[in-house]
């Protein structure tokens, strides 16, 4: 999770998450040599005491600052549209959670498993322990079995919500009267913390978003115990 001074990303925890940061890095390395070499250009106008009174155009050079911009931009559109597909892509889910978003609270129905069916809501402060995070704990954690490809329908019951989980690098709009769809795999067990991230009215900042991945077995242990009960 973020922490303070905290200035990156958060810590991938999905391969959609460490695309992200790939794709990040690379548009950051080019921004980088385009910046330096702008500066070395400028600086070295700054200092130039030399000029051309009588150099009107010069179409080489025009040439040359048409065509390198157009192929930097290539090498920066073809891994964004790339990844823009693997955003959208579903790949044959193994479970799907259904999201719905309410002021201000989240439930989430297990439609596979008997509609298992339970509220998140945000832990109050006078209930907290010494091991909770501070407006991101909630009373029924959200749980899911790392390494299965997982679909999550997002919706709302009232306003426009959002439902973000920045290490899984998913984050989706919850509108009334529609089903949008994402899908992610967690490579790692822990806790993944998220909050609401569209402005949805005065209890907006008390929706936060708990997901604990575990193993598929103890999964499947808490799918049974929960049906149980």
């Amino acid at each position: 999770m973020a922490t303070w001074t905290h200035m990156g990303f958060q810590d991938s925890a999905s391969p959609l998450m460490e695309q992200l940061i790939f794709f990040h890095d690379h548009i950051m390395l080019i921004l980088i040599l385009i910046l330096t070499f702008v500066g070395y250009l400028l600086s070295t106008l700054f200092f130039n005491t030399f000029i051309h009174r009588y150099m009107l155009e010069n179409q080489t050079i025009e040439v040359i600052w048409t065509t390198i911009p157009a192929i930097i931009l290539i090498f920066i559109a073809f891994p964004s549209l790339r990844l823009l597909y693997l955003l959208d892509e579903v790949n044959y889910p193994s479970i799907t959670l259904k999201t719905i978003g309410h002021q201000w609270y989240w439930s989430y129905e297990y439609s596979d498993f008997l509609q298992l069916e339970f509220d998140s809501y945000m832990t109050p402060y006078n209930e907290m322990t010494s091991s909770c995070f501070r407006l991101l704990d909630v009373d029924n954690r959200t749980i899911l079995p790392m390494n299965t490809q997982i679909r999550i329908l997002i919706t709302a019951a009232d306003v426009i919500h959002s439902w973000t989980i920045p290490a899984l690098g998913v984050k989706a709009d919850a509108v009334p009267g529609r089903l949008n769809q994402i899908s992610f795999l967690i490579n790692r067990p822990g806790l993944f913390l998220g909050q609401c991230s569209e402005i949805c009215g005065a209890n907006h900042s008390f929706m936060p978003i708990m997901i604990e991945s575990t193993s598929i077995n103890s999964f499947l242990n808490w799918i049974s115990s929960s049906i149980e009960n």
